[in-house]
């Protein structure tokens, strides 16, 4: 990832913003999508993801499918709760690593 990128701010209510770029060559495709929702499933925190204007549960196959995110896009994911953080890291490991596709 790109070391100079800076974390969007905390907002007031304790939820945390983070802009991750999709950088797969499939994009958030069926199987990439159910990885993230698996991610997002094992922490302690309510996700919710962005793009173009509409806003998804994090949890939402479907949602996340319906935002059609392909190379080159970013999402907005917000996390909120005691493993907000932890959440975000791991999810933007999750895509840096390409979803763990062979490219």
């Amino acid at each position: 990832m790109n070391e100079a990128r800076q974390p969007l701010p905390e907002i007031d209510d304790g939820t945390l913003v983070r802009e991750l770029p999709i950088i797969n060559r499939k994009g958030l495709h069926a199987r990439a999508t159910a990885k993230f929702v698996q991610c997002v499933e094992q922490f302690a925190a309510d996700v919710t993801v962005s793009r173009a204007g509409e806003t998804v549960g994090g949890t939402s196959i479907m949602g996340i499918l319906t935002l059609g995110a392909g190379i080159g896009s970013t999402i907005i994911v917000t996390a909120r709760g005691k493993e907000a953080a932890e959440v975000l890291d791991a999810l933007e490991a999750l895509i840096a690593n390409r979803f763990g596709e062979d490219e």
